[in-house]
């Protein structure tokens, strides 16, 4: 007994030891913050620096930056449309129009203005604010790119890959759907739609599902594979965006009629329920737009209905991407709260007019106790939204208790990255260091992926007993059989080796 009282203690007086050398680390390394935050150039050296852990919120077609598009345009043999400053289909030879390859060279005032079209760059700098707002220049965008990104989404997803490894994050939701998906919910009719039967139209759907998945799953592993050789993975000369783990979240288009909006969701579920590569299913498009304010109720009545249906499927829903003046008073009502009530939602993306809400503190409340995340996108909800500073309900979450992570959106069209909305947190919003990590730890315990978490009760930064210490036997036992772990774990070994170089550079 005494044997084991001893051995006992001892363990204790090793995990205080462990505790303590952890906090004197943190502690060192958020005094070296503290010194640099006023500096905005010192400030990035330390948060490029810092490991991030996810990136929760990406839109793959909107990540790329406009260079990398006009590049593959160039290879795909595509063109340049002068008028229109978008990217077109060959022919080449048709008035106002020359070929993408050599751009740069033939015409580089053409470049750059395919440049400022392809994203919100030139409108950041006072370029066209006066014909076109922040929010019509960053969705207009897409328009302009789409011919060569549903040609190339293999170079995309390798591309965010190789960002997010610059930015030291370790794991990536992407929201991608097979060109398949998309075609068919764009181009099949249910001629015997019924909002008010869901039943039946999935029903009808069902014989359809097995050669619709199965071209997905194909889909897929040639976006994978293509992302693979773009980083040199299987070669001896293989780029850093290779150890960037990432999953896929499919979207449901929500300014599609309803038939054709719920055969797309539909089989998105059906495809994350069978693929472990997907891990969920998200809404897109302006929720501003008039089509998603007048389908909002019947979209979360959608997913709800599916949810049940695929219970295992993960709910991420774009909601609150709203401000006032954008929409009127009314249209910003309940949009969060229909999300996580009916819809279901674990997470929700921008949640920008929480305070707009009629019943806010009760949708604060809920999701502080249910654990709903929100997606805070800072550099985006600046540009679309002209919601910054203290206009942004970021510190509002925080002080809910509702779980906070911070994600790119559209990293390319904005022209943004990952560190950049740390350094906002922390310049605009003057979240400490201690703040930062633990957003950082939130990204990856909010995640979809599977496995048990490091952390208990889903409080990052409090571990589990079997990790009290990284390094051991139970904690690599642990980590070994859960994906989520495993991530949470290397994170943790990443800001040890952080918080420990940081404080002995000179910058």
């Amino acid at each position: 007994m005494i044997r084991l009282l001893s051995l006992a203690l001892l363990a204790w007086l090793s995990a205080a030891a462990i505790t303590a050398r952890a906090a004197d680390r943190e502690a060192a390394a958020a005094a070296l913050f503290d010194r640099v935050s006023s500096d905005p150039a010192r400030l990035r050296v330390f948060l490029k620096a810092m490991p991030k852990g996810a990136d929760l919120h990406n839109h793959v077609d909107g990540s790329p930056y406009a260079e990398a598009y006009l590049d593959w345009a160039g290879r795909k043999g595509l063109c340049i449309d002068r008028a229109a400053l978008s990217i077109t289909d060959p022919p080449c030879t048709a008035p106002d129009r020359v070929p993408a390859a050599g751009l740069i060279l033939a015409d580089p005032v053409l470049e750059q203005r395919m440049i400022d079209a392809l994203s919100v760059r030139g409108w950041t700098e006072g370029v066209g604010r006066d014909t076109a707002s922040g929010h019509d220049r960053m969705f207009g965008a897409f328009a302009r790119f789409l011919a060569v990104a549903r040609l190339v989404p293999g170079s995309s997803v390798a591309e965010v890959r190789r960002v997010a490894a610059l930015d030291h994050v370790s794991y990536l939701e992407l929201m991608y759907n097979p060109l398949g998906i998309n075609r068919f919910a764009l181009t099949t009719r249910d001629a015997a739609w019924n909002d008010t039967d869901l039943e039946g139209a999935f029903a009808r759907l069902q014989p359809l599902l097995p050669e619709l998945l199965a071209s997905a799953r194909r889909e897929t592993d040639a976006t994978d594979a293509a992302a693979r050789a773009a980083l040199g993975c299987a070669t001896g000369s293989a780029e850093a965006g290779c150890a960037v783990q990432y999953r896929y979240i499919g979207y449901g288009l929500r300014l599609l009629p309803p038939p054709q909006l719920f055969r797309q969701l539909a089989v998105l579920f059906a495809l994350a329920d069978a693929d472990p590569r997907y891990v969920g299913v998200n809404l897109v498009q302006p929720e501003d737009d008039p089509v998603a304010i007048t389908q909002y109720r019947l979209a979360m009545r959608m997913v709800a209905f599916l949810a049940t249906r695929y219970p295992k499927v993960h709910r991420s829903w774009h909601a609150g991407e709203l401000a006032l003046g954008l929409v009127p008073p009314e249209a910003l009502a309940d949009h969060i709260a229909q999300a996580v009530g009916e819809g279901r939602a674990e997470r929700i993306g921008h949640g920008t007019d929480i305070a707009y809400e009629t019943d806010a503190t009760a949708t604060l409340a809920r999701m502080a106790r249910d654990h709903v995340d929100v997606e805070i996108n800072l550099a985006s909800n600046d540009v679309i939204l002209g919601v910054r500073g203290a206009e942004h309900p970021l510190r509002l979450y925080l002080a809910a208790g509702v779980p906070v992570t911070l994600s790119t959106d559209d990293e390319g069209v904005l022209r943004t990255d990952m560190t950049d909305q740390y350094v906002r947190a922390a310049r605009v919003h003057a979240l400490s260091y201690r703040d930062l990590k633990r957003l950082a730890r939130a990204s990856l315990e909010y995640a979809f992926l599977p496995g048990d978490s490091l952390w208990v009760g889903r409080q990052p930064g409090d571990p589990v007993p079997t990790c009290r210490d990284l390094t051991s036997a139970s904690c690599t036992r642990l980590a070994s059989g859960s994906p989520k772990a495993s991530l949470q774990r290397d994170l943790e070994l990443r800001l040890v080796a952080f918080e420990t170089e940081i404080v002995r550079q000179r910058f």
